[in-house]
């Protein structure tokens, strides 16, 4: 498949893959028909997703299996009137549905919006409001149903709810579309690359989360993510251990490995991640490449993993959250295994990788993908030297626009573009480069914090603790964790008549898990008289986090 759109497929080294990876596609060219469909044409046997979950549920499908599939939810959706341009609101975890409902939404020129199982009421209220969502597709689970229910009532753009895997008042049985169709839909032919395809709701620092809105050609920007980054093998298993809420879902679970012909192990744990039963689902299901966050790596070591867990496994990945040398090391020791490294957003595919032609430094990043012409440069624009640290941006965006790189952030109902007047654009991420190429994670130059792989904006936590009547000035910041990566943590003047004690502590962290996410609440809290702030009033955060080096975790909490 990867020969429809690659002049070229092999390469003999870094600097080839550099000079002549080029894609090439139709201009109508739609993930659903030009990659799914084709697939269930030629090879309609050939294995699409693995899909299995704690409860002993197993199923597997062919990419006849999800053409036939999406064909009837799309016929179904359009039958509502759901159509191209219109946002649907997906919560539907790693259950196999999510597969069929992306490439239907994907068929019809709807615009998905993949969202995690976690979120709050406000969470999904602010959500739909702001990108305007006119359906809901969710899964039959006690919690996503009651914070969907409740947000609803303030949602007034929303025109359906739809169920997946269970039966509610109020709510469209989606599961019976799929087990007795009606009919089944094609595409929509008017559709072009240029159409936007999904959003990705992305935490900030400054405000709420911001919309990243793709086009039709972002899965073409992960060819080089699965193909020479995650070096995915055709018809072979290949496993990214993510939420489908989640842009790294996008990376992983989807996109890039179809059009190579792999097939995904789509392992629902139902959000309660073991190390355990992870290892358990890979020494049944024996996968043939792996990407996970470096969380998981390390709660992998501590689960006492052997070279005969990874038997099946030829390549391992990681990216989201920088991963220590000494994990790398002592991974390849136990297993035989490199970790190969990759760094991104939310906004991109993959940009700078290990690929497979260099030897990778232990906690380097890698070197620059083939589709974005990548440098870093100071504050005043002009280009770092050697051993300097700068801002990694993304330069002549007038001349070539890469595929995988996000088209705008929506905002306002219209979408604002992402360069500056130079045509560049600015990840806001700090990294130096040394003499061989390599580049070096060094961190944000905001405030986004990285827990467990997870990306997590301070002001979403701070705008919900700042609701707590015992607090009356906060600040949310990483700490440093050897399990996690980083944890939030919350340092908090108190409002008169509080004192800080344990109990205070509980209750303000039950507090933040009951009004957001609750893999966002604050594990450290911290209480002080004061926050240090800048002339303008901004709080100093950077002293934050300094302090927080000196945290030291006697536990795995």
């Amino acid at each position: 498949m990867k020969e429809q759109f690659l002049e070229k497929t092999e390469f003999a080294s870094y600097e080839e893959f550099q000079r002549e990876y080029r894609l090439h596609y139709p201009q109508n060219f739609n993930f659903a028909i030009h990659v799914v469909d084709e697939w269930a044409r030629l090879e309609p046997e050939k294995r699409a997703l693995e899909w299995c979950n704690d409860h002993g549920e197993n199923r597997s499908f062919t990419f006849a299996d999800i053409s036939e599939l999406s064909k009837r939810a799309a016929f179904y959706l359009k039958s509502l009137g759901i159509g191209k341009g219109d946002r649907v609101l997906v919560l539907l975890g790693r259950r196999w549905e999510y597969w069929v409902t992306a490439v239907a939404l994907h068929r019809i020129g709807a615009v998905l919006i993949p969202a995690s199982c976690q979120l709050t009421a406000k969470d999904i209220r602010y959500r739909v409001n702001a990108a305007q969502v006119q359906m809901i597709i969710a899964f039959h689970d006690g919690w996503i149903v009651s914070q969907v229910e409740r947000a609803v009532p303030d949602c007034k753009s929303l025109r359906y709810l739809a169920l997946v895997a269970g039966k509610r008042k109020g709510w469209m049985d989606f599961s019976s579309v799929l087990e007795n169709p009606v009919g089944k839909f094609l595409a929509d032919e008017t559709l072009t690359v240029r159409d936007n395809m999904l959003i990705y709701f992305t935490s900030g620092t400054s405000g709420m989360p911001k919309m990243v809105v793709h086009d039709y050609s972002y899965p073409l920007g992960h060819l080089a993510t699965a193909c020479y980054w995650q070096n995915v093998q055709e018809n072979g298993l290949h496993l990214t251990g993510v939420d489908s809420g989640w842009a790294k879902f996008g990376w992983g679970c989807i996109y890039g490995q179809w059009m190579a012909g792999c097939a995904v192990l789509g392992y629902d744990c139902n959000g309660k991640f073991n190390p355990q039963k992870m290892l358990e689902v890979i020494r049944k299901k024996k996968p043939t490449s792996l990407c996970v966050p470096a969380t998981v790596y390390r709660f992998f070591m501590k689960a006492g993993v052997t070279k005969g867990d990874f038997s099946s496994i030829s390549y391992c990945c990681t990216a989201g959250e920088p991963l220590s040398p000494e994990i790398t090391r002592e991974f390849q020791k136990l297993t035989g295994l490199t970790i190969h490294e990759g760094f991104g957003q939310s906004e991109s595919s993959v940009l700078v990788a290990n690929y497979p032609w260099f030897e990778p430094k232990p906690g380097s990043m890698g070197k620059p993908s083939p589709l974005y012409d990548i440098a870093l440069v100071r504050d005043d624009g002009t280009l770092c030297a050697p051993g300097e640290e700068g801002e990694l941006v993304v330069r002549n965006l007038d001349q070539y626009y890469p595929e995988g790189l996000l088209r705008g952030y929506w905002k306002d109902g219209k979408l604002t573009p992402v360069y500056d007047k130079n045509y560049v654009y600015h990840t806001g991420d700090i990294a130096w480069q040394d003499e061989e190429g390599y580049f070096w994670f060094i961190g944000r130059n905001d405030d986004i914090i990285k827990c467990s792989g997870y990306r997590i904006g301070p002001f979403e936590i701070e705008s919900v603790l700042m609701t707590h009547p015992a607090v009356q000035e906060c600040a949310i910041t990483g700490a440093p964790h050897p399990i996690r990566g980083q944890v939030v943590k919350a340092t908090i003047v108190l409002s008169d008549g509080y004192r800080a004690t344990d109990r205070l502590t509980k209750e303000i962290q039950d507090y933040v898990k009951q009004m957001t996410a609750p893999y966002k609440y604050p594990r450290v809290v911290e209480y002080t008289d004061h926050l240090e702030k800048t002339t303008s009033g901004k709080i100093i955060r950077r002293h934050l986090r300094t302090e927080s080096k000196s945290i030291f975790w006697q536990s795995n909490s």
